[in-house]
């Protein structure tokens, strides 16, 4: 159970040091009952109290890492059943299946999709992470040669999914480095497999035939000593699938019943056949609440929705989406190519460079800051006036771009032109269309 501000404070030094970067022990207590603070920053509290706010403090659901490195991942941690509470913490990893009796031809054309198709929006990268290597011929020497293969060509990270305790163990004296998945620990194989987690320090799955089962597995598993869990409750038809998921989470943070704390693993690759409605499936619990969603395949016109779905869902929803701050060039534009201006709420950037986009003009787009607001709205609060975007046209570097002195804003902002003209010098202000619908022609127009 989460401690409160007072409570927290009672185990600190009350030292009132400011070490921690907070004038008082007091204010360093609320900050961390609030989460906007680590107990690290404090250097002189002690280890008995250390150790009573970290499991205090530890979320419901144990957050587990899969993978080493850039692309590894986070699953789990999560605090809240309903994004609006507070926040979804780890995205869950998006996976695809290779069997060890693919063809190579079939292997590579997997691995070359799941090196591709990565995308940026709103000045995020966006991609799947993980592939769910799956041994199909029950050779050891067969399923190791493709993760082999899997390891020199991609750096995702790694389920290993076989049942056989022997060939696992020989798949993770290769991989255990990059610490995969043990994919998974069933009633006939739990020991071996527990043992294999422990020895190799890897994460393993715990499927079960039903919940019941499943949480049993789990007691076993905590009791033999792993701790990094994943659950899959067998379920493999939507109905079960769906109420097992929000059985196991409303368990974990409404019950905080210790067994069913971890992350999940759902299969929407074994539900269907048809890959649309595979897609389907994983958007579902992509929402609610898988920690791993495993698909048969990577296919643009599935994987992108998923990620652009995954990405909404896991930002803070008290934080609009915004787009980094900067220059962004669109179409290759040169010395004289127009300057337009607009706020870095995220819906506003995607529709005003779509607009450029069309409009084939090659165009330099400047993001100013506004904290995720909207052009209206960010002007209404202070935050896109004259002042404000003079310093940001002054400090990005358009000017060592560009041969002319042309900036183009908002038609919303038309009553800062005045004041742009003042703050900069030399420069004309051009007011540009009210909707990003007219910018095409506008631009085409330009002089």
């Amino acid at each position: 159970m989460a401690l409160s501000g007072i409570e927290i404070f009672k185990l600190l030094p009350k030292t009132n040091c400011g070490d921690c970067g907070v004038p008082t022990c007091l204010a360093f207590a609320m900050s961390l009952a609030a989460g906007k603070a680590e107990l690290s920053k404090c250097p002189h509290v002690s280890e008995e109290a250390k150790s009573k706010l970290e499991e205090a403090s530890a979320p419901p659901i144990r957050p587990v890492t899969i993978g080493t490195g850039a692309n590894a991942i986070k699953t789990g941690g999560e605090t809240v059943l309903f994004r609006h509470e507070k926040r979804f913490e780890n995205p869950p990893g998006i996976a695809a299946v290779i069997t060890d009796n693919s063809s190579n031809d079939e292997i590579a054309g997997r691995l070359a999709r799941f090196k591709n198709l990565q995308y940026e929006r709103v000045g995020k990268h966006l991609r799947a992470e993980l592939i769910c290597a799956k041994c199909e011929s029950n050779d050891a020497a067969k399923y190791t040669t493709l993760l082999k293969k899997i390891m020199e060509q991609s750096d995702a990270a790694l389920i290993l999914a076989t049942g056989n305790s022997e060939i696992m163990e020989e798949a993770l004296k290769i991989t255990a480095e990059h610490k995969p998945l043990i994919y998974a620990a069933t009633v006939e194989n739990l020991a071996q497999m527990a043992e294999l987690a422990k020895t190799y320090n890897c994460p393993l799955a715990a499927k079960g035939e039903n919940l019941q089962q499943l949480v049993e597995l789990s007691e076993k598993l905590t009791a033999s000593g792993v701790k990094d869990i994943v659950l899959d409750s067998g379920a493999r038809n939507l109905k079960q699938v769906f109420e097992d998921q929000v059985a196991i989470r409303r368990g974990a943070l409404a019950s905080k019943f210790k067994p069913l704390g971890f992350p999940t693993i759902v299969f929407p690759a074994e539900m269907t056949q048809d890959p649309m409605k595979e897609a389907l499936i994983a958007s579902i619990f992509v929402a609610k609440y898988g920690g791993i969603v495993v698909l048969s395949d990577f296919q643009g016109e599935s994987l992108f929705p998923l990620l652009v779905e995954r990405m909404n869902i896991f930002t803070d929803p008290q934080r609009p989406l915004a787009t980094t701050e900067g220059i962004y060039e669109i179409g290759g534009p040169g010395e004289n190519s127009p300057v337009v201006l607009t706020s870095n709420f995220s819906l506003t950037y995607f529709i005003v460079s779509g607009e450029i986009e069309a409009s084939r003009v090659p165009t330099y787009l400047l993001i100013k800051d506004t904290e995720g607001l909207s052009v209206m709205t960010a002007w209404a609060a202070g935050k896109f006036s004259a002042d404000t975007i003079s310093q940001f046209v002054k400090k990005c570097g358009i000017a060592d771009k560009v041969s002319h002195r042309k900036i183009i804003i908002p038609g919303y902002i038309a009553a800062e032109s005045g004041g742009l003209e003042e703050e900069l010098d030399g420069w004309e202000i051009q007011i540009g269309p009210r909707e990003a619908a007219h910018l095409p022609g506008y631009l085409r127009e330009w002089k």
